[in-house]
C-alpha cells in the first residue's frame, strides 16, 4: 500500500515527461528522426535513467536520509551538522549557500512543472480535432484555477485515488510501449550504451545539446528524494523498479519504434502510439496524471516553505494543517496563490508545452547539481568515506550532472531565465531575512543582560508581584528579553510567576516528545524554559504547556499573560559598525517589509489572542 502511494504522489512528475521528452529532443536542433538519432537518442534516454534515478538517486542519494526525511534543505541541514569543528564556519557558509540555491531553484521548478505538464496533455486535443486549438490555452488555464482552488481542502480526502490513478496511467504507458514495438524489434538496439555515445560523436555540438532534452525523462528525481520520508526507502524503489521504470522504458521504447516505421510523428510521438479511437480517453487519462504530478510539486513547495520557516530562512507565514493524522499535509495560502499566478503568467506568456520545455531543463539540472555535491559533503562527514571513493563515485555523478546543466545553458535566452530570475529573487529573500534576522538579534542582545544577573539583581530588589502567570518569548535562551526589562522598568512591577520561553529549531525533521522541553527554576517562581522543535514541525504553546505540565509546572492558561516583543524596524543609513558584516541599505529596506508582514507569533504559535500583550520595540540596523 505504502508503494502504491508512493506511486501516486512521488512519481507523477517523472511519469508525465513521456507526453513532451521525445518530441523535444528532436524538436529544436535541426536533428531529422533517422533510424540512427532515433536509436542514439533513445539509448541516451534509458541510460540516463538508469544512471540518473537508478543508481545515484536509488543507490546513493537516498542513503543520505535526516532522519528519515530528504529533501534539498533536509540534505543541507544534515551536511552542515556533519562539519568538523575545524574551519566548520567557512563551510557551514558554503553548504548553506549552496543549499538555499538548491531549494530556490525548486521554488521555479514547482511553477514550470504544472503549466509544461498540463499543456503538453491538454495539446493532444489538437490530434483528436484540429479545431479544438484555440481552447488549448483556457482550457489549461481552467484546470489550473480548478487546482489551486482545492489546495485549501487538502490532499487528504483525494489523495486516496493518486495512487490507483497513476498505477492505471504507467499501466497504460508500457501497453502503448508494446504495441509500438511490436512494429519494429530492431528499436531493442538502443539498449547498448555505445549507439548514445556515437550519437553524440556523429552530431556534434547538436548532439550534445540534445542532452538537454534528453534530460526531461527525469525531472522528478528529486521529488523521489523530497518525499521519502513520507513513504520510506523501500516502497519508494519497489514502485520504481517494478512498475514506474518498465513502464517507462516500455513507452519510449514504444515511441522510438514509431519514429522508426513513421518519421512525420515526430510532431508528437506519445499520442500518436494511441490507436485513434482512444486519443479522448488518452486526453482525459494524461490530464489526471498531469494534475497529479502538478500537485506533488506543489506539495514540495510547501513542504520546503515549511522548512525554511524553521529552518530561519524565511518569515513566519500562514500554515494550515489540511489532516489531523499527516504532518506533511499542509497549505500555505501565500505560497499557493503565488505559484498559482507564476503558473498562469507562464501558460499566458509561452502559450505551448515546446516553449515551455527551454524554461524547464535549467531549474532541475541546477538543483541535481547542487543534491550530488551536498551527499558528496554527507558522504565524507558522515558516513566518512575516503576522499578516493568520495570524489570517484559522486564526482561521476557531478559530470553527468555539469553535462545536462551545460547542455541545458543556450536555453537562457530563450526561457530558461524565467527559473534562474525566480531562483535568484527567493535566494535573495532568504538570505536577506536569514542575515536581517541574525543583525536584528545581536541589537536585541545588546539591550538584554544574562538571566542569572537579572534574577540576582531581583532577589536583591525585590519588586512588586502581581498575582497570576507571564510567560515572555525570548530569541536568546540565555538573556532576558527587552519588553520583561521594559516592564520592570516603567512598570516597577512583576507577575507572581515568570517563564522566559526560548524555540529553537533544530538541525533534524522532528525532535522528540523527550527531549522536547528544558527547564531552569533559575530562582523560585523565575523559569527559563527551552522548547526545541525540528524543522518539519510547527511549535504549538499548548503543546509546550501541556509537556510543562508533565514537568509538575503547571501554567494555567486562563491565568497567564503572553508577552511578545513587536520590533518595528529602521533601516539606517551609513556605514556598518565596526568589525560588523552589515547589509546594503536596500536590502536593509527589504528586510523591514518582510519583518513588517510577517504572521505575528500570536497566530503561529496558536497563542490565545485574548491573552496576549505586544510590546513595541524599535531598533536600528
Amino acid at each position: 500500500m505504502l508503494s502504491l502511494g508512493a506511486l501516486g504522489v512521488v512519481f507523477g512528475d517523472i511519469g508525465t515527461s513521456p507526453l513532451y521528452a521525445m518530441r523535444e529532443c528532436f524538436g529544436e536542433y535541426g536533428l531529422a528522426p533517422t533510424p540512427e538519432n532515433v536509436i542514439g537518442i533513445l539509448s541516451l534516454i534509458v541510460w540516463t535513467l538508469v544512471l540518473a534515478i537508478c543508481i545515484k538517486y536509488m543507490a546513493f542519494v537516498m542513503r543520505a536520509d535526516n532522519k528519515g526525511e530528504g529533501g534539498i534543505l533536509s540534505l543541507m541541514a544534515l551536511a552542515v551538522r556533519s562539519q568538523h569543528a575545524k574551519d566548520v564556519s567557512r563551510r557551514r557558509w558554503i553548504m548553506t549557500i549552496i543549499g538555499l540555491f538548491g531549494a530556490a531553484l525548486l521554488y521555479g521548478d514547482g511553477m514550470i512543472t504544472p503549466a509544461i505538464s498540463v499543456l503538453s496533455a491538454m495539446e493532444g486535443l489538437t490530434l483528436v480535432a484540429p479545431q479544438f486549438s484555440p481552447y488549448i490555452i483556457p482550457l489549461t488555464v481552467f484546470v489550473m484555477n480548478a487546482l489551486f482552488l482545492m489546495q485549501k481542502y487538502g490532499t487528504g480526502r483525494i489523495g486516496v485515488i493518486f495512487g490507483p490513478i497513476l498505477l492505471v496511467w504507467f499501466t497504460v504507458l508500457g501497453l502503448l510501449g508494446i504495441r509500438g514495438m511490436a512494429e519494429n524489434l530492431h528499436i531493442f538496439e538502443a539498449l547498448l550504451p555505445h549507439h548514445g555515445i556515437e550519437f553524440m560523436m556523429n552530431n556534434g555540438v547538436a548532439g550534445f545539446l540534445v542532452l538537454g532534452s534528453v534530460f526531461l525523462v527525469v525531472t522528478g528525481g528529486e521529488a523521489l528524494y523530497a518525499d521519502m520520508g513520507h513513504f520510506g526507502k523501500r516502497p519508494i524503489r519497489l514502485a520504481w523498479f517494478f512498475v514506474a521504470l518498465p513502464a517507462l522504458v516500455l513507452n519510449y521504447f514504444g515511441q522510438g519504434a514509431l519514429l522508426l516505421n513513421n518519421p512525420e510523428a515526430v510532431s508528437n510521438p506519445f499520442y500518436m502510439l494511441a490507436p485513434k479511437w482512444a486519443l479522448l480517453p488518452m486526453v482525459m487519462l494524461s490530464t489526471m496524471a498531469t494534475v497529479i504530478a502538478s500537485q506533488a510539486l506543489i506539495t514540495g513547495v510547501f513542504s520546503i516553505t515549511r522548512q525554511a520557516i524553521q529552518l530561519g530562512f524565511c518569515p513566519r507565514v500562514n500554515i494550515i494543517h489540511t489532516s489531523s493524522q499527516e504532518i506533511g499535509q499542509i497549505y500555505v495560502p501565500i505560497v499557493n496563490w503565488s505559484l498559482f499566478i507564476g503558473v498562469i503568467w507562464l501558460v499566458l506568456t509561452f502559450k505551448t508545452s515546446s516553449n515551455l520545455a527551454a524554461a524547464y531543463g535549467i531549474a532541475v539540472t541546477g538543483a541535481t547539481t547542487i543534491t550530488t555535491i551536498l551527499a558528496f559533503e554527507v558522504a565524507r562527514q558522515k558516513w566518512k568515506w575516503s576522499l578516493l571513493k568520495a570524489s570517484a563515485i559522486f564526482g561521476s555523478f557531478l559530470v553527468m550532472d555539469l553535462a545536462f546543466f551545460g547542455a541545458n545553458l543556450h536555453k537562457i535566452p530563450h526561457g530558461g531565465w524565467v527559473p534562474l530570475l525566480i531562483g535568484a529573487v527567493i535566494y535573495l529573500l532568504m538570505t536577506t531575512w536569514q542575515k536581517g534576522r541574525q543583525i536584528l538579534f545581536r541589537r536585541l542582545k545588546e539591550r538584554s543582560m544574562p538571566i542569572e544577573d537579572f534574577c540576582q539583581k531581583l532577589l536583591r530588589e525585590p519588586p512588586l508581584r502581581a498575582p497570576g502567570t507571564a510567560i515572555y518569548m525570548a530569541g536568546d535562551p540565555w538573556g532576558v528579553p527587552a519588553p520583561l526589562l521594559h516592564n520592570l522598568k516603567h512598570n516597577k512591577v512583576l507577575h507572581q510567576r515568570v517563564a522566559i520561553l526560548t524555540i529553537q529549531t533544530k538541525e533534524v525533521p522532528f525532535v522528540s516528545k523527550r527531549d522536547r522541553i528544558s527547564i531552569q527554576e533559575v530562582i523560585p517562581n523565575i523559569y527559563r524554559i527551552i522548547a526545541n522543535y525540528g524543522f518539519m514541525e510547527i511549535p504549538k504553546m499548548k503543546h509546550i504547556l501541556e509537556a510543562c505540565r508533565q514537568r509538575d509546572i503547571n501554567f494555567n492558561v486562563n491565568e497567564t499573560t503572553f508577552v511578545l516583543g513587536r520590533e518595528t524596524i529602521i533601516a539606517e543609513k551609513g556605514p556598518n559598525r565596526p568589525g560588523e558584516a552589515g547589509m546594503a541599505h536596500w536590502r536593509e529596506r527589504l528586510f523591514a517589509i518582510m519583518s513588517k508582514n510577517a504572521q505575528r507569533p500570536t497566530a503561529f504559535f496558536r497563542i490565545p489572542p485574548n491573552q496576549v500583550i505586544e510590546v513595541g520595540i524599535q531598533v536600528e540596523i
